[in-house]
């Protein structure tokens, strides 16, 4: 099996698949019964991870059999016409949507309409061999995903978490270039938003993996704490999406004079660092740009509160704006390098407590 571990995720998967139908068949030919339906039950049980498979096999199973039920009713009172299996399709997937099975429709409605040719005489024999069929494609894949190439997500998680802080901080630069150069909100920049935020989703679908993953196997204090760090860090890195969305969608008026997008633009620069650090260093001429972004959101903001409220038609300026969200993510930057020195700390304590010297 060690050349399996070769396999990433996808390329596991389809490994596990292959092993689940091999043994599937060959269950049902030490029994004489016909494989074709629980190697049908075996590829589509296969799932992300065992937990998952573990609590869906407990509604295909009740799926499969209303779809067997189905296709031996029908078959025998109608025989093997067209209208039979556009009557079982129809009938398991209502049945099982009206029953909460959504998860085992497909398996329901394929297994019910695979039986229909087979259908002759026997009806019952033929339904509880159906039945038994799936039930050995359930288990034997469901044993499979348990125990063979248990998936692992951390290296993926990691890996994506410090390619989105890259991207991200490229696309702050990008946005903030067109707002200082007064341009409109490019097509390239939006599908780079959107990009990230998909690949932000897709990142958290993977963590939630990795904690139904831990319900079944093992896992030591060293890898739950890491996770729980690039977890915190997924967490930022959404909060500071959320401020460069905000800037994706500002209406561009600004009115800074060279002076100013020259110390914008060299904050922005600053951030994108930080964020392509690997260990998000904040040098200290970072914090100097940002103080001088903070006198600048005060001085724009000096006087309105002296100004008759309905005599403002915009409460805060695009300039207003951008300075608040450069400096919201500034805030949640400093955060950030927070989190990781006290991981650092507790790795270097950690490294003491296993290899003292």
């Amino acid at each position: 099996m060690d050349f399996l571990k070769k396999f990433q995720f996808v390329g596991g998967r389809i490994a596990k698949t292959g092993l689940a139908v091999f043994l599937t068949a060959f269950v049902c030919e030490l029994m004489n019964w016909p494989a074709t339906f629980a190697v049908i039950t075996a590829i589509v049980t296969i799932e992300p991870t065992a937990a998952n498979s573990i609590k869906k096999a407990f509604i295909r199973f009740p799926a499969s059999a209303i779809g067997a039920l189905f296709a031996v009713i029908i078959t025998h009172t109608l025989g093997d016409h067209a209208i039979t299996y556009a009557l079982v399709a129809l009938l398991t997937i209502v049945t099982c949507h009206k029953l909460h099975l959504g998860a085992g429709i497909l398996v329901a409605t394929l297994t019910g309409i695979a039986m229909i040719p087979t259908i002759h005489d026997h009806y019952v024999a033929t339904f509880f061999i159906r039945l038994g069929t799936t039930t050995i494609g359930l288990i034997v894949s469901t044993l499979v995903n348990l125990w063979i190439l248990p998936p692992k997500y951390a290296n993926t998680i990691s890996t994506n978490i410090h390619n989105l802080y890259f991207k991200t901080g490229n696309l702050l630069e990008k946005r903030g270039s067109e707002v200082l150069q007064n341009h409109s909100l490019h097509r390239e920049t939006k599908l780079i938003f959107n990009d990230i935020l998909r690949e932000i989703e897709t990142t958290d679908t993977l963590c939630e993996y990795q904690k139904e993953e831990w319900k079944l196997h093992r896992s030591n204090r060293q890898e739950m704490r890491c996770f729980n760090y690039e977890y915190k860090k997924l967490n930022l890195l959404r909060q500071i999406l959320f401020h460069v969305g905000n800037l994706i969608y500002l209406p561009v008026q600004s009115a800074f004079n060279e002076d100013e997008k020259e110390r914008i633009m060299d904050a922005t620069l600053s951030l994108k660092g930080i964020m392509h650090h690997p260990s998000f260093h904040i040098p200290d001429h970072h914090f100097t740009l940002m103080k001088n972004l903070l006198e600048e959101f005060w001085e724009d903001n000096e006087g309105h509160h002296m100004k008759p409220f309905q005599s403002m038609k915009h409460h805060f300026s695009c300039e207003t704006v951008m300075l608040y969200e450069l400096l919201s993510i500034h805030d949640l930057i400093e955060e950030l390098n927070e989190v990781h020195i006290l991981e650092t700390q507790h790795q270097n304590v950690l490294e003491k407590t296993l290899h003292p010297q």
